[in-house]
């Protein structure tokens, strides 16, 4: 039987989601954890593997067992065996055919960086920080040339696995909350590293050394070394994917009613999807 569970966590004391031969990963306690509840070991397949400091508050994951144990078994049991920056918050049945990464429609993502001159003393791994003010208006409407499906070569790693560079980015915004300087966004996948270098050259442009039509310019000219550097890892954090409302997953992890796929591009089909 297929199980889903739905996985928060603080990525700072982790070297990432992926299951590692030398140091700690979500994965490997999350895995350990389920293994001690359904007696066999097991393989948690994720919707998307998170990078080293990198926080999660709706990761999915599935895992199969012929074991049946009560879903509270699945949370609570599981919890009560996972270290305390990680936690499972809901778990149900799901079809067989169902896959946390290759069912997933979208995934979303937030980075959240301290505008300010003054280092942050709290929260300090969930922030980044840049002391010089930030233009929020100027990062956001730059932002809008991202949109839609684009070879995103200019803010891909060097290290990326992906198969190719083309993703469709839904929707990204850039907004100001006292302080805070929030940037979301969702697309069908993304590359690794693309959050993180999509911010970073849009403090370029928040800093006023670049023009809003740089970010348009970067993307055309898909040239790594040319763009903006990759933003911390500590203000990252994946928000989840979301899925087709058929597979009965809980609101956090669907997508909104009237939601209609776009024709699947080549982007989207089964891939080493490594994080933003």
């Amino acid at each position: 039987m297929r199980y889903a569970l739905g996985i928060e966590y603080d990525g700072s004391a982790f070297l990432g989601w992926q299951r590692l031969s030398h140091g700690e990963s979500v994965q490997g306690a999350v895995e350990a954890a389920l293994a001690s509840i359904v007696q066999h070991e097991c393989d948690a397949v994720c919707a998307g593997r998170t990078d080293a400091g990198v926080h999660a508050t709706q990761q999915v994951v599935h895992l199969d067992t012929d074991v049946e144990r009560p879903l509270r078994a699945f949370v609570e049991g599981t919890n009560t065996r996972l270290p305390a920056s990680v936690r499972v918050l809901w778990a149900q049945p799901v079809a067989d055919a169902f896959h946390a990464r290759h069912s997933a429609r979208a995934r979303r993502y937030r980075y959240r960086l301290l505008n300010r001159r003054v280092r942050p003393a709290l929260m300090r791994e969930h922030l980044s920080w840049e002391p010089r003010p930030l233009d929020v208006e100027a990062m956001h409407r730059a932002a809008q040339a991202l949109l839609g499906e684009n070879d995103f070569s200019a803010f891909r790693t060097a290290q990326c696995q992906a198969r190719h560079p083309m993703r469709d980015l839904h929707a990204i915004a850039v907004r100001r909350d006292d302080d805070q300087v929030i940037v979301e966004v969702q697309a069908n996948a993304f590359l690794h590293h693309m959050v993180r270098n999509i911010v970073g050259s849009l403090m370029v442009v928040g800093r006023g050394e670049r023009p809003e039509s740089w970010i348009a310019e970067l993307l055309a000219g898909r040239d790594r070394t040319v763009a903006g550097p990759t933003a911390p890892a500590a203000g990252l954090t994946f928000l989840g994917p979301r899925y087709p409302r058929n597979w009965a997953l809980p609101d956090a992890v669907s997508l909104p009613e009237g939601w209609v796929d776009r024709p699947r591009p080549l982007a989207v089909l089964p891939y080493a999807d490594l994080d933003a």
